[in-house]
């Protein structure tokens, strides 16, 4: 069993940045590759940016490649998302989510994933 928790959210201009952190507790945070997922009023969670196991890999949603990074410190058991340059766009309740997989993999669909944060809104103003 793992407990995750996010935070970082809030409101921001277009333009601005949030960090997000996603604290887990429970198995060994190592053992899971870590991924954050948004989800928009009306529309399916959509995969945002993922991170191997190691922290050795990673991988973005086009939409997002070259505004976001996300990172991990397995020691604090905790990884981030710094998001850049936010559009309206962006605007969405964001999940993190752990999956129990190979050390070099990073799903990208939701029900590769085992557990679930509560999520954290991002509200991006025009």
């Amino acid at each position: 069993q793992v407990q995750l928790v996010e935070s970082g959210g809030g409101l921001v201009q277009a333009g601005g940045s949030l960090k997000l952190s996603c604290t887990a507790s429970g198995r060994t945070f190592s053992s899971y590759a870590v991924g954050w997922f948004r989800q928009a009023p009306g529309k399916e969670r959509e995969f945002v940016a993922g991170i191997s196991r190691g922290g050795g890999r990673t991988n973005y949603a086009d939409s997002v490649k070259g505004r976001f990074t996300i990172s991990r410190d397995n020691a604090k058991s905790t990884n981030y998302l710094q998001m850049n340059s936010l559009k309206p766009e962006d605007t969405a309740v964001y999940y993190c989510g752990v999956s129990v997989v190979g050390a070099y993999t990073i799903p990208a669909v939701s029900t590769m994933y085992d557990y679930w944060g509560q999520g954290t809104q991002v509200t991006v103003s025009s």
